[in-house]
């Protein structure tokens, strides 16, 4: 039985970079609320020479490091959407290739599930990883058995898939159908 945990660990994995960004602000604004003084103990405020400020050059100080927090954290906030934005992306193109022309050369592999008879036009093909694939043309290969072989299924021009079997060297036309 597959296992169910990599077919979501990129939708948990952006589900927490959302939730991230979201609560990024509320917690970096909680570390720096207030001013220097009431976020440090006496004996840090001292230690840092942060007494030695007149009042006017604290509040100077303060509004400068709220700044700098805030603009860190519209920084992070913003990376975090952007990888959660990319996995998502990512997660589609895997998800609907085939489907789709998505520029990709590179083959969907899988193992066939049950035993490999042949090629016929209209027979369909389900991959260990759920894809179905139709062939589509006359291709005809008979008198061939094999369990659950490897197959490799490449992109060609204007669209068409072609399947190739481990062992064997007819390659037929193919059509994603689930």
């Amino acid at each position: 039985m597959p296992s169910i945990v990599p077919r979501f660990r990129p939708r948990l994995l952006a589900c927490a970079a959302l939730l991230l960004s979201l609560s990024a602000p509320a917690l970096a604004q909680r570390v720096v609320e207030g001013d220097l003084q009431q976020q440090m103990s006496p004996a840090e405020f001292k230690a840092a020479g942060l007494d030695k400020l007149s009042a006017t050059e604290l509040a100077a100080l303060n509004r400068w490091l709220q700044g700098k927090v805030e603009a860190a954290t519209t920084q992070a906030v913003a990376a975090v959407r952007e990888e959660a934005r990319e996995e998502g992306r990512q997660e589609v193109i895997v998800k609907n290739r085939g489907f789709f022309d998505f520029g990709s050369n590179e083959p969907i592999t899988g193992v066939l599930q049950g035993e490999f008879r042949g090629f016929g036009n209209g027979r369909i093909y389900v991959l260990d990883n759920g894809q179905e694939w139709e062939q589509t043309d006359a291709t005809a290969l008979s008198g061939v058995r094999k369990p659950s072989p490897h197959v490799s299924i490449k992109p060609g021009v204007m669209g068409v898939w072609y399947m190739k079997v481990e062992g064997v060297n007819t390659q037929p036309k193919v059509r994603r159908t689930k």
